[in-house]
């Protein structure tokens, strides 16, 4: 992965082709990007992303926005009623106390994704 101006790239690679390619995550729009070599894949990335924003900026709409911070997730009655039950029991609210289950996992397992894709 990699970032720029808050937006993130995921990138694979094509070893027929011999070409890094990739693409915006996150947003809506299809933004892309490619390169021959690590220098050139970046400058691709920041490339792109610039040209998006401009590209909006030029028709007068919004960009997405990468990870707004907002969204739904759909849960079994059960685990709400538990973490309703944990949200109080702690004194945070049902939000605080999703998050926070949410940061440590992400915490525990993004060491191990990242080292898996590189």
């Amino acid at each position: 992965m990699i970032e720029y101006k808050g937006y993130l790239g995921k990138v694979e690679f094509d070893d027929e082709a011999d070409l890094f390619h990739g693409e915006v995550i996150g947003i809506r729009d299809v933004v892309t990007f490619q390169g021959r070599s690590v220098d050139e894949l970046r400058a691709a990335f920041r490339e792109s992303v610039d040209d998006y924003l401009e590209f909006c900026r030029q028709r007068g709409e919004q960009p997405d926005k990468p990870c707004s911070g907002r969204f739904v997730v759909r849960l079994s009655a059960e685990l709400h009623r538990k973490l309703t039950l944990l949200a109080a029991a702690t004194g945070r609210s049902l939000n605080a106390c999703i998050a926070e289950c949410l940061d440590r996992e992400v915490a525990q397992q993004l060491p191990m994704v990242q080292s898996k894709s590189r």
